[in-house]
């Protein structure tokens, strides 16, 4: 019978611990982290749906200072216009943002300057940031990163969204190699109700209605490319044909 063994690591409030170790296989298992009215188990990549800022603030707030309680890297990317207010609402729970950037805890991010290098959206090089980024591969040995990205970039051009759906399903590669927790946030009000669905079919869990669940309507990312790539195709050719 395999035996597992806890290895944990208590704070002052006991909420946060290193993952748990199965010894007959050396299997690492993440210990799970509390996020919306639920917890994240193995599956960590989340698509969260809100309405405005303070219904996204009001429930990923407590995830953000449970993840900087815990030790855990702490990278937020968010629009343009966002940083000020993002910086308070951090302080205004007890977070001290300029320390913790100081100490490499934490990494503040423009979208449009991460996603749209160069004016364009590159899905191979997000890849490859998103793998540096990764607890696995990133420097200062923590825990593990929790990624908040404000996905309103996409909304710019038509282009950008067909790019981000595709990307949004090959990036489930990335996070299945890493305990890292990646909430990918979309206000309902920018985007319409096509992307909507599309963005829900990529990723295995969702927030909405402020709470965290599986996500019935997740298509693995083998299944749901070929899907994508062939309406890709066939919208091609009608435009070909048409001309």
């Amino acid at each position: 019978m395999d035996i597992v063994f806890r290895e944990a690591h208590v704070t002052l409030t006991g909420r946060c611990q290193k993952p748990m170790r199965e010894e007959s296989t050396m299997h690492r298992v993440a210990a799970p982290i509390s996020l919306a009215g639920s917890q994240l188990g193995q599956v960590r990549h989340v698509c969260a749906f809100f309405n405005s800022d303070e219904e996204e603030y009001r429930v990923l707030l407590p995830f953000i200072k449970d993840g900087f309680e815990c030790g855990d890297k702490a990278i937020h990317v968010i629009n343009p216009d966002q940083r000020r207010d993002h910086l308070q609402r951090l302080a205004a729970v007890g977070i001290d943002p300029t320390a913790a950037e100081q100490s490499g805890q934490f990494e503040l991010r423009i979208n449009t300057e991460a996603y749209l290098r160069d004016g364009r959206f590159d899905q191979d090089r997000m890849l490859e940031v998103f793998e540096q980024l990764a607890s696995g591969n990133a420097r200062g040995g923590f825990p593990l990163s929790r990624i908040c990205c404000r996905m309103d970039w996409a909304v710019e051009d038509r282009s950008y969204i067909d790019d981000l759906v595709e990307f949004e399903s090959r990036v489930n590669d990335v996070w299945r190699r890493h305990d890292d927790a990646v909430i990918c946030t979309y206000h309902l009000s920018r985007f319409g109700g096509d992307t909507v669905i599309d963005i829900m079919r990529t990723h295995p869990m969702i927030i909405i209605g402020g709470i965290l669940q599986s996500n019935p309507f997740f298509v693995p990312p083998e299944e749901f490319l070929r899907e994508v790539r062939g309406r890709r195709a066939r919208r091609t050719e009608s435009h070909s044909t048409a001309v």
